[in-house]
Protein backbone atom coordinates (compact mmCIF):
# COMPACT_ATOMS: atom_id res chain seq x y z
CA UNK A 1 0.00 0.00 0.00
CA UNK A 2 2.90 2.38 0.91
CA UNK A 3 4.74 1.63 -2.47
CA UNK A 4 1.20 1.95 -4.02
CA UNK A 5 0.55 5.53 -2.52
CA UNK A 6 4.68 6.46 -2.97
CA UNK A 7 4.00 6.37 -7.26
CA UNK A 8 3.66 9.61 -8.73
CA UNK A 9 0.27 10.11 -11.09
CA UNK A 10 0.69 10.39 -14.79
CA UNK A 11 0.77 14.06 -16.01
CA UNK A 12 -2.79 14.69 -17.61
CA UNK A 13 -1.63 18.15 -18.73
CA UNK A 14 -1.98 18.60 -22.83
CA UNK A 15 1.01 19.02 -24.61
CA UNK A 16 1.38 21.66 -27.53
CA UNK A 17 1.20 18.82 -30.17
CA UNK A 18 -2.07 17.41 -29.30
CA UNK A 19 -3.54 20.79 -28.93
CA UNK A 20 -2.33 21.45 -32.32
CA UNK A 21 -3.72 18.16 -33.64
CA UNK A 22 -7.33 18.89 -32.33
CA UNK A 23 -6.93 22.09 -33.82
CA UNK A 24 -6.57 20.90 -36.95
CA UNK A 25 -8.96 18.19 -36.95
CA UNK A 26 -11.98 20.62 -35.51
CA UNK A 27 -10.97 23.21 -38.64
CA UNK A 28 -10.59 20.09 -41.03
CA UNK A 29 -14.13 19.22 -39.88
CA UNK A 30 -15.93 22.51 -40.08
CA UNK A 31 -14.46 23.11 -43.67
CA UNK A 32 -15.99 19.75 -45.09
CA UNK A 33 -19.21 20.78 -43.18
CA UNK A 34 -19.23 24.46 -45.24
CA UNK A 35 -18.70 22.66 -48.43
CA UNK A 36 -20.64 19.55 -48.20
CA UNK A 37 -23.38 21.45 -46.79
CA UNK A 38 -24.35 23.66 -49.33
CA UNK A 39 -23.92 20.72 -51.68
CA UNK A 40 -26.18 18.71 -49.69
CA UNK A 41 -28.88 21.16 -50.02
CA UNK A 42 -28.05 21.98 -53.65
CA UNK A 43 -28.95 18.07 -54.14
CA UNK A 44 -31.90 17.80 -52.30
CA UNK A 45 -33.39 21.56 -54.42
CA UNK A 46 -32.63 19.76 -57.36
CA UNK A 47 -34.33 16.55 -56.56
CA UNK A 48 -37.37 18.14 -54.71
CA UNK A 49 -37.34 20.22 -57.88
CA UNK A 50 -37.50 17.19 -59.92
CA UNK A 51 -40.06 15.40 -58.27
CA UNK A 52 -42.31 18.75 -58.83
CA UNK A 53 -41.72 18.80 -62.30
CA UNK A 54 -42.55 14.90 -62.73
CA UNK A 55 -45.69 15.89 -60.81
CA UNK A 56 -46.28 18.66 -62.96
CA UNK A 57 -45.82 17.07 -66.22
CA UNK A 58 -48.07 14.02 -65.39
CA UNK A 59 -51.07 16.67 -64.80
CA UNK A 60 -49.78 18.84 -67.99
CA UNK A 61 -50.23 15.78 -70.07
CA UNK A 62 -53.40 14.51 -68.77
CA UNK A 63 -55.07 18.03 -69.04
CA UNK A 64 -57.09 19.55 -71.67
CA UNK A 65 -55.53 23.12 -70.43
CA UNK A 66 -52.41 23.77 -72.01
CA UNK A 67 -50.37 24.54 -68.87
CA UNK A 68 -47.04 25.82 -68.89
CA UNK A 69 -45.11 26.33 -65.44
CA UNK A 70 -42.98 29.71 -64.99
CA UNK A 71 -40.39 30.29 -62.04
CA UNK A 72 -41.92 33.92 -61.91
CA UNK A 73 -45.18 36.03 -62.84
CA UNK A 74 -44.28 39.05 -64.98
CA UNK A 75 -47.22 40.99 -62.80
CA UNK A 76 -49.17 40.71 -59.71
CA UNK A 77 -50.31 37.05 -59.66
CA UNK A 78 -53.32 35.43 -57.65
CA UNK A 79 -54.17 32.17 -57.71
CA UNK A 80 -57.56 30.99 -59.09
CA UNK A 81 -58.06 28.57 -56.25
CA UNK A 82 -56.87 30.00 -52.30
CA UNK A 83 -56.94 33.16 -53.79
CA UNK A 84 -53.07 33.72 -51.94
CA UNK A 85 -50.54 35.78 -54.30
CA UNK A 86 -48.47 34.08 -55.97
CA UNK A 87 -44.52 34.25 -57.45
CA UNK A 88 -44.80 30.93 -59.63
CA UNK A 89 -46.53 28.72 -60.77
CA UNK A 90 -48.13 27.53 -64.25
CA UNK A 91 -50.77 29.19 -66.24
CA UNK A 92 -52.76 28.20 -69.11
CA UNK A 93 -51.51 29.52 -72.68
CA UNK A 94 -55.56 29.47 -73.76
CA UNK A 95 -57.45 30.56 -71.14
CA UNK A 96 -55.11 32.32 -69.44
CA UNK A 97 -55.54 31.07 -66.64
CA UNK A 98 -53.08 31.01 -63.52
CA UNK A 99 -52.38 29.18 -60.10
CA UNK A 100 -49.93 28.12 -57.48
CA UNK A 101 -48.09 24.83 -57.65
CA UNK A 102 -50.26 23.44 -54.88
CA UNK A 103 -53.52 24.12 -56.24
CA UNK A 104 -52.63 22.66 -59.77
CA UNK A 105 -54.51 19.53 -59.48
CA UNK A 106 -57.51 21.20 -57.96
CA UNK A 107 -57.71 23.96 -60.65
CA UNK A 108 -57.15 21.27 -63.13
CA UNK A 109 -60.30 19.19 -62.15
CA UNK A 110 -62.43 22.69 -61.14
CA UNK A 111 -61.81 25.08 -63.88
CA UNK A 112 -62.75 24.53 -67.47
CA UNK A 113 -60.77 25.74 -70.47
CA UNK A 114 -61.62 27.17 -74.00
CA UNK A 115 -63.72 24.83 -75.94
CA UNK A 116 -62.56 24.06 -79.66
CA UNK A 117 -65.93 22.74 -80.50
CA UNK A 118 -69.31 22.96 -78.74
CA UNK A 119 -70.52 19.69 -77.53
CA UNK A 120 -74.25 20.76 -78.99
CA UNK A 121 -75.36 20.40 -82.15
CA UNK A 122 -76.88 24.07 -83.03
CA UNK A 123 -74.43 26.09 -85.01
CA UNK A 124 -75.99 29.72 -84.66
CA UNK A 125 -73.04 31.73 -83.13
CA UNK A 126 -76.06 33.71 -80.64
CA UNK A 127 -76.44 30.38 -78.49
CA UNK A 128 -72.87 30.97 -77.28
CA UNK A 129 -72.31 31.81 -73.60
CA UNK A 130 -70.24 34.34 -71.80
CA UNK A 131 -66.82 32.22 -70.53
CA UNK A 132 -65.42 33.70 -67.71
CA UNK A 133 -62.63 33.81 -65.68
CA UNK A 134 -61.94 35.22 -61.84
CA UNK A 135 -59.27 37.46 -61.54
CA UNK A 136 -55.78 38.57 -63.12
CA UNK A 137 -57.48 40.77 -65.50
CA UNK A 138 -55.13 42.48 -68.13
CA UNK A 139 -53.85 45.73 -66.78
CA UNK A 140 -55.56 49.34 -68.02
CA UNK A 141 -58.25 46.97 -68.72
CA UNK A 142 -62.47 48.83 -67.99
CA UNK A 143 -65.51 46.83 -66.72
CA UNK A 144 -68.42 46.85 -69.48
CA UNK A 145 -70.53 48.05 -67.64
CA UNK A 146 -69.41 51.24 -65.57
CA UNK A 147 -66.62 52.12 -67.71
CA UNK A 148 -64.05 52.10 -64.40
CA UNK A 149 -60.86 50.15 -64.37
CA UNK A 150 -60.58 46.74 -63.08
CA UNK A 151 -58.30 44.49 -61.62
CA UNK A 152 -56.89 47.53 -59.61
CA UNK A 153 -57.05 45.84 -56.27
CA UNK A 154 -54.13 43.58 -54.55
CA UNK A 155 -56.84 40.29 -54.42
CA UNK A 156 -58.15 37.92 -56.60
CA UNK A 157 -60.95 40.29 -57.94
CA UNK A 158 -62.84 41.05 -61.40
CA UNK A 159 -64.08 38.72 -64.26
CA UNK A 160 -62.66 38.49 -67.53
CA UNK A 161 -64.38 36.45 -71.21
CA UNK A 162 -61.87 34.57 -72.52
CA UNK A 163 -63.39 35.04 -76.17
CA UNK A 164 -64.87 38.49 -76.76
CA UNK A 165 -61.92 39.45 -73.36
CA UNK A 166 -64.62 41.92 -71.97
CA UNK A 167 -63.49 42.79 -68.16
CA UNK A 168 -66.52 43.98 -65.11
CA UNK A 169 -66.29 43.97 -62.13
CA UNK A 170 -67.76 41.66 -58.76
CA UNK A 171 -70.06 43.88 -58.23
CA UNK A 172 -70.93 45.05 -61.31
CA UNK A 173 -71.19 41.19 -62.68
CA UNK A 174 -75.44 40.27 -62.84
CA UNK A 175 -77.51 37.64 -63.44
CA UNK A 176 -78.11 39.32 -66.94
CA UNK A 177 -74.32 39.72 -67.88
CA UNK A 178 -73.77 36.09 -66.46
CA UNK A 179 -76.69 35.09 -69.13
CA UNK A 180 -75.22 37.27 -71.72
CA UNK A 181 -74.72 35.70 -74.83
CA UNK A 182 -70.82 36.44 -76.14
CA UNK A 183 -70.34 38.37 -79.90
CA UNK A 184 -66.60 37.44 -79.49
CA UNK A 185 -65.34 40.67 -79.20
CA UNK A 186 -63.52 43.16 -81.35
CA UNK A 187 -61.80 40.14 -83.21
CA UNK A 188 -65.33 38.29 -83.91
CA UNK A 189 -64.32 38.34 -87.98
CA UNK A 190 -60.90 36.71 -87.07
CA UNK A 191 -62.12 33.87 -84.66
CA UNK A 192 -62.90 30.76 -85.52
CA UNK A 193 -66.46 29.98 -83.40
CA UNK A 194 -66.86 26.75 -81.82
CA UNK A 195 -70.06 26.29 -82.92
CA UNK A 196 -69.06 26.81 -86.77
CA UNK A 197 -66.31 23.37 -86.53
CA UNK A 198 -69.36 21.08 -84.32
CA UNK A 199 -71.35 21.81 -87.92
CA UNK A 200 -68.28 21.02 -89.45
CA UNK A 201 -67.77 17.65 -87.78
CA UNK A 202 -72.12 17.30 -88.23
CA UNK A 203 -71.76 17.77 -92.03
CA UNK A 204 -68.71 15.51 -92.26
CA UNK A 205 -70.46 12.66 -90.78
CA UNK A 206 -73.55 13.15 -93.15
CA UNK A 207 -70.76 13.33 -96.29
CA UNK A 208 -72.35 17.41 -97.38
CA UNK A 209 -70.91 20.22 -98.66
CA UNK A 210 -69.10 22.84 -96.65
CA UNK A 211 -69.47 25.48 -98.97
CA UNK A 212 -73.39 25.57 -98.09
CA UNK A 213 -72.14 26.19 -94.54
CA UNK A 214 -73.30 29.92 -94.17
CA UNK A 215 -70.85 32.06 -92.46
CA UNK A 216 -71.18 32.56 -88.66
CA UNK A 217 -71.04 36.70 -89.01
CA UNK A 218 -71.97 37.37 -92.26
CA UNK A 219 -70.06 37.81 -95.35
CA UNK A 220 -67.37 40.24 -93.58
CA UNK A 221 -65.88 37.05 -91.84
CA UNK A 222 -62.06 36.43 -92.79
CA UNK A 223 -60.95 33.71 -90.13
CA UNK A 224 -57.17 34.04 -89.60
CA UNK A 225 -54.51 31.19 -89.19
CA UNK A 226 -51.38 31.72 -87.31
CA UNK A 227 -48.43 30.02 -87.86
CA UNK A 228 -45.30 30.53 -85.66
CA UNK A 229 -42.02 29.46 -86.13
CA UNK A 230 -40.70 29.45 -82.22
CA UNK A 231 -37.19 28.99 -83.54
CA UNK A 232 -36.92 32.39 -85.04
CA UNK A 233 -36.40 35.24 -83.03
CA UNK A 234 -35.07 35.29 -78.94
CA UNK A 235 -37.97 33.62 -77.41
CA UNK A 236 -40.69 35.72 -78.95
CA UNK A 237 -42.04 32.76 -81.06
CA UNK A 238 -42.78 30.58 -77.90
CA UNK A 239 -44.33 34.07 -76.03
CA UNK A 240 -46.77 34.89 -79.39
CA UNK A 241 -47.76 31.03 -79.61
CA UNK A 242 -49.69 31.62 -75.90
CA UNK A 243 -50.88 35.26 -76.63
CA UNK A 244 -52.03 34.58 -79.43
CA UNK A 245 -54.11 31.39 -78.30
CA UNK A 246 -55.65 33.66 -75.35
CA UNK A 247 -57.10 36.24 -78.05
CA UNK A 248 -58.65 33.28 -80.80
CA UNK A 249 -60.05 29.81 -81.09
CA UNK A 250 -56.66 27.96 -80.37
CA UNK A 251 -56.90 25.63 -83.23
CA UNK A 252 -56.11 28.53 -85.16
CA UNK A 253 -52.57 28.70 -83.65
CA UNK A 254 -50.07 26.66 -84.83
CA UNK A 255 -46.25 25.61 -83.80
CA UNK A 256 -44.38 25.37 -87.30
CA UNK A 257 -41.83 23.43 -85.34
CA UNK A 258 -44.52 20.99 -84.61
CA UNK A 259 -47.01 20.87 -87.58
CA UNK A 260 -45.62 21.35 -90.91
CA UNK A 261 -47.16 24.40 -92.96
CA UNK A 262 -49.36 21.73 -95.36
CA UNK A 263 -50.98 20.18 -92.25
CA UNK A 264 -51.82 23.39 -90.90
CA UNK A 265 -53.41 24.98 -94.11
CA UNK A 266 -55.80 22.11 -94.59
CA UNK A 267 -57.43 23.89 -92.14
CA UNK A 268 -58.44 26.63 -95.20
CA UNK A 269 -60.51 23.94 -96.84
CA UNK A 270 -63.30 23.72 -94.40
CA UNK A 271 -63.45 27.96 -94.07
CA UNK A 272 -65.07 29.60 -97.32
CA UNK A 273 -63.74 30.07 -100.52
CA UNK A 274 -61.41 33.06 -101.35
CA UNK A 275 -61.66 33.97 -97.03
CA UNK A 276 -59.08 32.97 -95.04
CA UNK A 277 -56.09 34.90 -93.75
CA UNK A 278 -53.46 33.74 -92.72
CA UNK A 279 -49.79 35.27 -90.15
CA UNK A 280 -46.40 33.70 -90.53
CA UNK A 281 -44.39 35.08 -87.42
CA UNK A 282 -40.75 34.08 -88.71
CA UNK A 283 -37.88 35.52 -90.89
CA UNK A 284 -38.24 35.47 -94.66
CA UNK A 285 -36.98 32.18 -94.86
CA UNK A 286 -40.67 30.89 -93.12
CA UNK A 287 -42.31 33.17 -95.30
CA UNK A 288 -40.84 30.99 -98.22
CA UNK A 289 -41.52 27.63 -96.70
CA UNK A 290 -45.32 28.25 -96.44
CA UNK A 291 -45.71 30.02 -99.34
CA UNK A 292 -44.12 26.98 -101.00
CA UNK A 293 -46.86 24.56 -99.01
CA UNK A 294 -49.57 26.73 -101.00
CA UNK A 295 -47.98 26.50 -104.05
CA UNK A 296 -48.71 22.08 -103.15
CA UNK A 297 -52.35 23.52 -102.51
CA UNK A 298 -52.62 24.75 -106.01
CA UNK A 299 -51.37 21.61 -107.55
CA UNK A 300 -53.78 19.80 -105.44
CA UNK A 301 -56.49 21.75 -106.65
CA UNK A 302 -57.41 24.07 -103.61
CA UNK A 303 -57.01 27.20 -105.57
CA UNK A 304 -60.43 28.26 -104.02
CA UNK A 305 -59.33 27.72 -100.17
CA UNK A 306 -56.08 29.95 -101.42
CA UNK A 307 -55.46 32.15 -98.35
CA UNK A 308 -53.55 36.23 -97.86
CA UNK A 309 -50.62 35.71 -96.42
CA UNK A 310 -49.29 38.44 -93.74
CA UNK A 311 -46.29 38.90 -92.08
CA UNK A 312 -45.03 39.28 -88.47
CA UNK A 313 -41.16 39.81 -88.98
CA UNK A 314 -39.01 37.58 -86.75
CA UNK A 315 -35.75 36.79 -88.31
CA UNK A 316 -32.57 38.71 -89.22
CA UNK A 317 -33.12 40.50 -92.44
CA UNK A 318 -36.87 40.40 -92.79
CA UNK A 319 -36.44 42.19 -96.60
CA UNK A 320 -39.08 40.84 -97.54
CA UNK A 321 -41.75 41.77 -94.39
CA UNK A 322 -40.28 45.39 -94.67
CA UNK A 323 -40.97 45.41 -98.22
CA UNK A 324 -44.75 44.38 -97.12
CA UNK A 325 -44.89 47.20 -94.80
CA UNK A 326 -44.46 45.00 -91.73
CA UNK A 327 -41.46 46.56 -90.44
CA UNK A 328 -37.78 45.08 -90.14
CA UNK A 329 -38.45 43.13 -87.39
CA UNK A 330 -40.47 42.43 -84.18
CA UNK A 331 -39.43 42.64 -80.37
CA UNK A 332 -43.06 42.55 -78.74
CA UNK A 333 -42.77 46.80 -78.54
CA UNK A 334 -46.50 46.20 -80.59
CA UNK A 335 -49.34 44.58 -78.62
CA UNK A 336 -50.87 41.34 -80.38
CA UNK A 337 -54.13 43.25 -80.44
CA UNK A 338 -52.45 45.59 -83.15
CA UNK A 339 -50.93 43.18 -84.80
CA UNK A 340 -54.33 41.32 -85.69
CA UNK A 341 -56.27 45.53 -86.24
CA UNK A 342 -53.19 45.88 -89.16
CA UNK A 343 -53.79 42.45 -90.23
CA UNK A 344 -57.87 43.45 -90.81
CA UNK A 345 -56.44 46.66 -92.08
CA UNK A 346 -54.41 45.44 -95.15
CA UNK A 347 -54.47 45.47 -98.66
CA UNK A 348 -54.33 42.61 -100.75
CA UNK A 349 -51.53 43.09 -103.25
CA UNK A 350 -49.85 40.16 -105.70
CA UNK A 351 -45.96 39.31 -105.37
CA UNK A 352 -44.07 38.03 -108.19
CA UNK A 353 -42.46 34.26 -107.37
CA UNK A 354 -39.52 33.10 -109.41
CA UNK A 355 -38.39 30.21 -110.51
CA UNK A 356 -34.35 29.73 -109.68
CA UNK A 357 -32.88 26.83 -111.87
CA UNK A 358 -29.22 25.78 -111.70
CA UNK A 359 -27.92 23.22 -114.67
CA UNK A 360 -24.36 21.87 -113.97
CA UNK A 361 -21.93 22.45 -117.26
CA UNK A 362 -20.56 19.67 -118.66
CA UNK A 363 -20.60 17.35 -121.52
CA UNK A 364 -21.81 14.24 -119.35
CA UNK A 365 -23.86 15.90 -116.84
CA UNK A 366 -26.70 13.25 -115.85
CA UNK A 367 -27.66 15.05 -112.78
CA UNK A 368 -30.58 16.45 -112.42
CA UNK A 369 -30.70 20.90 -112.13
CA UNK A 370 -31.35 22.07 -108.90
CA UNK A 371 -34.41 24.47 -108.74
CA UNK A 372 -35.47 26.76 -106.24
CA UNK A 373 -38.16 29.25 -105.41
CA UNK A 374 -37.37 32.90 -105.58
CA UNK A 375 -38.92 35.61 -103.69
CA UNK A 376 -36.25 38.00 -102.68
CA UNK A 377 -33.17 37.95 -104.56
CA UNK A 378 -30.25 35.73 -106.39
CA UNK A 379 -26.86 36.62 -105.92
CA UNK A 380 -23.38 35.54 -106.58
CA UNK A 381 -20.73 37.36 -104.79
CA UNK A 382 -19.28 38.64 -101.12
CA UNK A 383 -23.32 38.63 -99.75
CA UNK A 384 -23.97 35.33 -100.96
CA UNK A 385 -20.24 34.48 -99.01
CA UNK A 386 -20.95 36.24 -95.72
CA UNK A 387 -24.52 34.39 -96.10
CA UNK A 388 -22.46 30.68 -96.88
CA UNK A 389 -19.93 31.36 -93.97
CA UNK A 390 -22.44 32.66 -91.40
CA UNK A 391 -24.59 29.14 -92.38
CA UNK A 392 -21.70 26.82 -92.04
CA UNK A 393 -20.79 28.58 -88.43
CA UNK A 394 -24.55 28.54 -87.54
CA UNK A 395 -24.97 24.49 -88.34
CA UNK A 396 -21.62 24.22 -86.01
CA UNK A 397 -23.17 25.97 -82.80
CA UNK A 398 -27.05 26.96 -83.78
CA UNK A 399 -27.29 27.42 -79.95
CA UNK A 400 -25.17 30.60 -80.11
CA UNK A 401 -27.32 32.48 -83.08
CA UNK A 402 -30.01 33.21 -81.33
CA UNK A 403 -30.64 36.93 -80.99
CA UNK A 404 -30.96 38.96 -83.98
CA UNK A 405 -27.66 41.40 -82.90
CA UNK A 406 -25.40 38.36 -82.58
CA UNK A 407 -26.36 37.35 -86.00
CA UNK A 408 -25.42 40.62 -87.62
CA UNK A 409 -22.41 40.71 -85.63
CA UNK A 410 -21.31 37.51 -86.88
CA UNK A 411 -22.50 38.99 -90.66
CA UNK A 412 -20.00 42.13 -89.68
CA UNK A 413 -17.07 40.18 -88.93
CA UNK A 414 -17.58 37.83 -92.08
CA UNK A 415 -17.46 40.85 -94.62
CA UNK A 416 -14.66 42.81 -92.86
CA UNK A 417 -12.94 39.34 -93.59
CA UNK A 418 -13.82 39.36 -97.04
CA UNK A 419 -12.43 42.71 -97.14
CA UNK A 420 -9.46 41.97 -96.81
CA UNK A 421 -9.15 38.48 -98.61
CA UNK A 422 -11.36 39.95 -101.48
CA UNK A 423 -12.09 36.13 -102.11
CA UNK A 424 -14.76 36.96 -105.27
CA UNK A 425 -12.59 39.42 -107.19
CA UNK A 426 -12.37 39.11 -110.87
CA UNK A 427 -15.68 38.16 -111.07
CA UNK A 428 -16.69 39.42 -114.51
CA UNK A 429 -14.04 37.12 -116.63
CA UNK A 430 -15.83 34.30 -115.24
CA UNK A 431 -19.60 35.28 -115.41
CA UNK A 432 -21.68 35.94 -118.72
CA UNK A 433 -24.62 37.46 -117.91
CA UNK A 434 -27.72 37.77 -120.16
CA UNK A 435 -30.75 39.97 -119.45
CA UNK A 436 -34.02 39.07 -121.59
CA UNK A 437 -31.33 37.14 -124.11
CA UNK A 438 -29.19 40.14 -124.59
CA UNK A 439 -25.64 39.74 -123.40
CA UNK A 440 -24.16 42.52 -121.21
CA UNK A 441 -20.63 44.21 -120.86
CA UNK A 442 -19.82 43.90 -117.18
CA UNK A 443 -17.18 45.99 -115.36
CA UNK A 444 -15.05 45.18 -112.63
CA UNK A 445 -17.09 44.06 -109.96
CA UNK A 446 -17.19 40.89 -107.02
CA UNK A 447 -20.85 40.94 -107.13
CA UNK A 448 -24.30 40.46 -108.69
CA UNK A 449 -27.54 40.52 -106.99
CA UNK A 450 -31.19 39.96 -108.93
CA UNK A 451 -33.88 41.39 -106.94
CA UNK A 452 -37.62 40.91 -106.57
CA UNK A 453 -38.23 43.01 -103.60
CA UNK A 454 -37.12 47.16 -103.01
CA UNK A 455 -35.19 46.08 -99.83
CA UNK A 456 -32.14 44.10 -99.45
CA UNK A 457 -29.52 43.34 -96.86
CA UNK A 458 -31.74 43.83 -93.49
CA UNK A 459 -33.54 47.35 -94.75
CA UNK A 460 -31.11 48.79 -97.77
CA UNK A 461 -33.38 50.03 -100.51
CA UNK A 462 -30.76 48.89 -103.48
CA UNK A 463 -32.28 49.95 -106.97
CA UNK A 464 -32.77 52.93 -105.65
CA UNK A 465 -29.73 54.00 -103.55
CA UNK A 466 -29.17 57.24 -102.12
CA UNK A 467 -31.95 58.77 -104.34
CA UNK A 468 -28.90 61.21 -106.55
CA UNK A 469 -30.36 59.66 -109.79
CA UNK A 470 -34.24 59.31 -110.95
CA UNK A 471 -34.75 55.66 -111.17
CA UNK A 472 -37.96 53.99 -111.23
CA UNK A 473 -39.36 52.22 -107.95
CA UNK A 474 -38.81 49.09 -107.69
CA UNK A 475 -41.91 46.66 -107.51
CA UNK A 476 -42.73 43.35 -106.35
CA UNK A 477 -45.51 42.64 -108.69
CA UNK A 478 -44.68 44.09 -112.00
CA UNK A 479 -43.03 40.95 -113.71
CA UNK A 480 -39.43 42.60 -113.84
CA UNK A 481 -36.42 41.75 -111.88
CA UNK A 482 -34.09 44.49 -110.92
CA UNK A 483 -30.36 43.44 -111.55
CA UNK A 484 -26.93 45.44 -110.02
CA UNK A 485 -23.76 45.30 -109.22
CA UNK A 486 -20.90 45.85 -106.09
CA UNK A 487 -17.54 45.67 -106.17
CA UNK A 488 -17.02 43.96 -103.00
CA UNK A 489 -18.17 43.73 -99.10
CA UNK A 490 -16.59 47.47 -98.76
CA UNK A 491 -19.09 48.83 -101.05
CA UNK A 492 -22.08 46.69 -99.55
CA UNK A 493 -21.50 48.04 -96.60
CA UNK A 494 -21.05 51.65 -97.77
CA UNK A 495 -24.29 51.21 -99.95
CA UNK A 496 -26.12 50.30 -96.68
CA UNK A 497 -25.34 53.63 -94.19
CA UNK A 498 -26.11 55.51 -97.87
CA UNK A 499 -22.55 56.85 -98.62
CA UNK A 500 -22.46 54.95 -102.30
CA UNK A 501 -24.65 53.10 -105.03
CA UNK A 502 -24.47 50.48 -106.66
CA UNK A 503 -23.94 49.37 -110.35
CA UNK A 504 -27.73 49.11 -111.73
CA UNK A 505 -27.05 46.99 -114.75
CA UNK A 506 -31.16 47.10 -115.37
CA UNK A 507 -34.00 45.44 -115.36
CA UNK A 508 -35.35 42.31 -117.29
CA UNK A 509 -37.99 39.69 -117.51
CA UNK A 510 -35.18 36.53 -117.91
CA UNK A 511 -31.72 36.71 -116.40
CA UNK A 512 -29.14 34.09 -117.80
CA UNK A 513 -25.83 33.33 -115.93
CA UNK A 514 -23.06 31.38 -116.73
CA UNK A 515 -20.17 30.55 -114.95
CA UNK A 516 -17.28 29.46 -116.59
CA UNK A 517 -15.12 28.36 -114.55
CA UNK A 518 -13.56 28.10 -110.32
CA UNK A 519 -16.33 27.70 -107.69
CA UNK A 520 -18.01 30.46 -106.28
CA UNK A 521 -20.44 31.20 -103.27
CA UNK A 522 -24.21 31.64 -104.66
CA UNK A 523 -27.39 32.04 -102.48
CA UNK A 524 -31.60 32.62 -102.97
CA UNK A 525 -33.15 34.00 -99.81
CA UNK A 526 -30.19 33.33 -97.71
CA UNK A 527 -30.00 29.69 -98.24
CA UNK A 528 -26.47 29.90 -99.25
CA UNK A 529 -24.06 27.03 -101.11
CA UNK A 530 -20.71 26.61 -103.38
CA UNK A 531 -21.69 26.41 -106.73
CA UNK A 532 -19.06 25.24 -109.71
CA UNK A 533 -19.45 25.81 -113.44
CA UNK A 534 -22.96 26.16 -114.21
CA UNK A 535 -25.69 27.85 -116.16
CA UNK A 536 -28.34 29.95 -113.74
CA UNK A 537 -31.96 30.85 -115.20
CA UNK A 538 -34.61 33.02 -113.49
CA UNK A 539 -37.79 32.80 -114.81
CA UNK A 540 -41.11 33.79 -113.89
CA UNK A 541 -43.30 31.30 -112.06
CA UNK A 542 -46.46 32.44 -109.97
CA UNK A 543 -48.30 34.72 -108.17
CA UNK A 544 -48.78 34.99 -104.11
CA UNK A 545 -51.51 36.78 -102.23
CA UNK A 546 -49.98 38.70 -99.77
CA UNK A 547 -51.62 41.44 -97.44
CA UNK A 548 -49.47 44.93 -97.05
CA UNK A 549 -49.82 47.14 -94.68
CA UNK A 550 -49.40 50.81 -94.92
CA UNK A 551 -48.28 52.70 -92.00
CA UNK A 552 -49.16 56.52 -91.37
CA UNK A 553 -46.63 58.83 -93.21
CA UNK A 554 -44.26 60.69 -91.19
CA UNK A 555 -42.69 63.64 -91.81
CA UNK A 556 -39.69 62.68 -93.71
CA UNK A 557 -41.31 59.78 -95.24
CA UNK A 558 -43.67 62.37 -96.83
CA UNK A 559 -40.74 65.27 -97.58
CA UNK A 560 -38.88 62.63 -99.50
CA UNK A 561 -41.88 61.60 -101.45
CA UNK A 562 -42.51 65.42 -102.55
CA UNK A 563 -39.02 65.56 -103.16
CA UNK A 564 -39.28 62.21 -105.80
CA UNK A 565 -42.85 64.17 -107.02
CA UNK A 566 -40.80 67.56 -107.36
CA UNK A 567 -37.95 65.83 -109.41
CA UNK A 568 -40.64 63.99 -111.57
CA UNK A 569 -42.36 66.88 -112.54
CA UNK A 570 -39.38 68.49 -113.72
CA UNK A 571 -38.21 65.79 -115.60
CA UNK A 572 -41.80 66.28 -117.78
CA UNK A 573 -40.97 70.22 -117.60
CA UNK A 574 -38.08 69.54 -119.60
CA UNK A 575 -39.09 67.39 -121.78
CA UNK A 576 -42.10 69.32 -122.74
CA UNK A 577 -39.99 72.24 -123.49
Amino acid sequence: MENMEGRKQPCLTPTPQSVGMFADKNLFLWTLCSVLLPVLITLWCSFQRSRRQLYQKDIFRKSKHNWQDTDLFSQPTYCCVCTQHILQGAFCNCCGLCTGEDCLKKADRQFQCKEIMLKSDEMVQDCMPHHWIRGNVPLCSYCVVCKLQCGNQPKLCDYRCIWCQQTVHDDCMESSLKNEKCDFGEFRNLIIPPSYLNAINQMRKKKTDYGKLPSPVGNQWTPIIILVNTRSGNNMGQILLGEFKILLNPVQVFDLTKVPPIKALQLCTLLPDNSVQVLVCGGDGTVGWVLDAIDQMKIKGQERHIPQVAVLPLGTGNDLANTLGWGAGYAGEVPVEQILRNVMEADRIELDRWKVQVTKKGYYNLTKPKVFTMNNYFSIGPDALMALNFHAHREKTPSLFSSRIINKAVYLFYGTKDCLVQECKDLNKKVQLELDGEQVNLPNLEGIIVLNIGYWGGGCRLWEGMGDETYPLASHDDGLLEVVGVYGSFHCAQIQVKLANPVRIGQAHTVRLILKSSKMPMQVDGEPWAQGPCIVTITHKTHAKMLSYTREQTDDDASSTSEQEHTRETEHTDEDI
